[in-house]
């Protein structure tokens, strides 16, 4: 990554020093041990495109029976994923970071911020990173910069599989490594074929996601105002039966504007559809070809349920990581009942356009999509 000045309002290279500084070490393997876990990942990779797309009947193969992703799958380390990551953000935050530095200079304290604002959102971001990095099992990751080796029309997105965080949950949950790798690569990949099958899908997230970013306020004062709120809120500081009130606020929570409600409500159900269309997925391949994926099943979800300690129960919830574990169960459940009685081929609907996807209301209420998407269309009273 190239040498970012003190400038700007997020200084880089500083959160990924941070993270990579403050990252959990992975669990011990030989090196023999690492080879052979990354060539099994990319094995299984590989494999997972046929069975997802046999499955779910996305993403044709062409006449010589291939079906080209332009997407490469990169199996990374902890620190690999940080960085993969911080360009990313980089590259989705860049209209926002430049319109708060064009402000900067004309609103009260930018000075200030100037100065140090970089440094300080810099090791935040890095503190951030660092704890999600070990939790992170994989990753399609939608908007990756673009890549010297694909010509400007086939710029997409790369599959990520962070081989220590996998081999870390394999060993805790006691389970056949071999099959759960599998698994875990037949979830990112399904995230892989809804991309790459749907060609108006990352145009349309990122349209949306400019959208809450263009919405939010950047005055200086409100937002150090709104951060220090979720401070308080972390430690518990909060006036009594104020939380119970409001059930407590992540940081999105806490920088929302009316518009943006609209917004991140429309990103959580497709957020929801695709993480439950990938766990449905995986599930209805799993029996073929994962021969213990019933007991993995349930042992990942009773993790999934338990968290962890007291803090990272706190970070989960102010990072509003209780909002994304919420999304797995109820798009998984949409899935399953549109697809039970409609079928698959009545479910790829969801994939005509961003109308057909499903309203965060039509998430919790399947039938509802159903009517709209299917009887309205089929002339059906």
């Amino acid at each position: 990554m190239t040498s970012i000045g003190g400038t700007e309002m997020v200084d880089w290279n500083l959160a990924v020093a941070t993270a990579t500084r403050f990252v959990r070490p992975g669990p011990e393997v030989s090196r023999d041990e690492a080879r052979a876990i990354v060539a099994e990942l990319r094995k299984h990779a590989k494999a997972s495109e046929a069975h997802v797309r046999a499955f779910t009947r996305l993403a044709q193969p062409d006449a010589q029976g291939e079906v080209p992703h332009d997407t490469p799958v990169l199996v990374v380390d902890r620190p690999g994923w940080v960085k993969a990551n911080v360009a990313g953000f980089r590259a989705v935050l860049k209209p926002l970071l430049a319109k708060m530095e064009d402000r900067r200079s004309t609103v009260p304290g930018g000075a200030v911020l100037g100065a140090v604002g970089g440094k300080v959102t810099g090791v935040e971001l890095g503190m951030l990173l660092s704890f999600l990095a070990s939790r992170v099992l994989g990753q399609y990751e939608t908007f990756a910069p673009p890549s010297r080796d694909l010509p400007a029309g086939e710029q997409g997105g790369r599959l990520l599989l962070v081989a220590p965080n996998i081999v870390h949950v394999e060993r805790e949950l006691e389970v056949e490594p071999h099959d759960f790798r599998l698994w875990v690569c037949l979830h990112e990949e399904t995230h892989r074929t809804q991309f790459t099958a749907v060609p108006w899908l990352r145009d349309h997230i990122e349209g949306e996601i400019q959208s809450f970013l263009g919405e939010t306020d950047i005055d200086p004062g409100t937002l150090l105002e709104r951060l220090r709120e979720a401070a308080q809120s972390l430690a518990g500081a909060r006036p009594e039966g104020e939380e119970e009130e409001d059930g407590g606020r992540s940081i999105v929570d806490l920088v929302q504007t009316p518009a943006q409600r609209e917004i991140l409500a429309r990103l959580t159900a497709v957020m929801s559809l695709l993480e439950g269309h990938a766990d449905y997925v995986m599930d209805g391949v799993g029996p073929d070809v994962v021969p213990s994926v019933a007991e993995i099943r349930e042992k990942f979800q009773k993790r999934r349920a338990s968290g962890a300690g007291r803090l990272d129960q706190a970070l989960r919830k102010l990072l509003g990581l209780d909002a994304k574990l919420r999304q797995y169960r109820d798009g998984e459940r949409f899935v399953r009942a549109v697809v039970d009685e409609v079928g698959m081929d009545g479910f790829n609907r969801v994939w005509t356009s961003p109308n057909t996807l499903p309203t965060k209301q039509e998430i919790a209420k399947p039938a509802d999509w159903v009517a709209r998407v299917h009887r309205k269309a089929d002339g059906a009273p």
